[in-house]
């Protein structure tokens, strides 16, 4: 095993959220995914949809438990509950683990018990309002891990004048997606949306994720009607372009946006339609919105500060459990 004589580290996890397996693997460790004939949800491997690079391997899902790590991370309850027990050889579900929280709570937003109750596993948060809304138990074993992402290639230029909301399944999912607000508000500014299953709710239907950041670009803001969500990496990505974002007063965003500083946030739609109308009359305002906007997030979401947060971790947890004595390394 690597990772207790600080030797490249071998990460197994599945392929659960694109966007963020991609800038986790920006990391100086390795990454396994399993891989399946169906391709069912996890078992995806590398896919075609993310430029990753030689470190994200995929191994067959039947030859995973042949296979040494040194730590597992989940990422999802069915990855805890189910997968873990249909792919893992017993010995490596006593491995090192951690499990990574990407979403708030669904059922109750302050009385849901987390799934993952194990004080021996890692719990990682991706934001300090995920950590304070989920009831973990009361365990000393968790941390917050914020998002980070790389530096586009491309800048905001702003010269459609309409605001962009990327949100896949938008009707279908509902208030959990703030399908209801976006409808009330694109009946007031000039709104386009685009995701997975938004062709029949008026969006342009989806736009693959490496032509994301030049498509949406060109749009005078970035709109986020979620009422109740993790701070999504869309959101960081189009700050990090220079683009302004319009977003609710709620969850982690209000420590990140800063109203009419490098964004527009509120709990009050009204208000909120004022200002995105205001955006789009003024282009200079726009701009100079996103200009700070990328100032906030270039030091706040640095992708270097992410992957040496992730690897530390990874390494810390790795240590505990061998100080433990934990029987892998006997």
């Amino acid at each position: 095993m690597n990772g207790n004589n600080g030797g490249r580290l071998r990460i197994f996890t599945w392929h659960i959220h694109g966007s963020y397996l991609y800038y986790l693997s920006k990391g100086n460790y390795d990454i396994f995914i399993p891989v399946n004939g169906t391709r069912s949800e996890g078992y995806y491997g590398r896919g075609e949809t993310f430029p990753f690079g030689p470190n994200v391997i995929e191994v067959d899902a039947a030859d995973v438990r042949n296979r040494e790590f040194d730590c597992i991370l989940f990422q999802s309850e069915r990855n805890y509950l189910i997968d873990q027990h249909d792919i893992l050889a017993d010995w490596q579900k006593r491995l090192p683990r951690l499990y990574v929280e990407h979403n708030t709570p669904v059922q109750h937003p302050t009385n849901s018990r987390h799934v993952m109750t194990d004080p021996a596993v890692k719990m990682v948060h991706v934001t300090h309002f995920n950590k304070l809304m989920w009831d973990n138990g009361g365990s000393r074993n968790v941390c917050v891990i914020e998002h980070g992402v790389c530096i586009p290639e491309v800048s905001y230029r702003g010269d459609i004048p309409r605001g962009i909301v990327v949100i896949n399944h938008i009707e279908q999912r509902g208030r959990i997606t703030g399908w209801d607000v976006f409808d009330e508000v694109r009946k007031h500014v000039p709104l386009d949306l685009i995701g997975m299953g938004t062709s029949g709710s008026g969006g342009l239907g989806e736009v693959l994720n490496p032509q994301l950041p030049e498509f949406i670009s060109r749009y005078r803001f970035f709109f986020n009607p979620i009422r109740y969500t993790s701070f999504g990496l869309a959101v960081c990505e189009a700050m990090m372009t220079g683009m302004p974002v319009v977003a609710l007063a709620t969850t982690e965003y209000v420590t990140v946006i800063k109203d009419r500083e490098c964004g527009l946030i509120d709990t009050d739609i009204d208000r909120l339609i004022e200002g995105m109308n205001g955006l789009i009359a003024d282009p200079v305002w726009a701009r100079q919105l996103g200009e700070h906007a990328a100032e906030v997030t270039k030091s706040k979401f640095s992708i270097t500060r992410f992957v040496t947060d992730w690897e530390s971790t990874f390494r810390q947890t790795i240590q505990h459990n061998y100080e433990k004595g934990n029987s892998i390394y006997q």
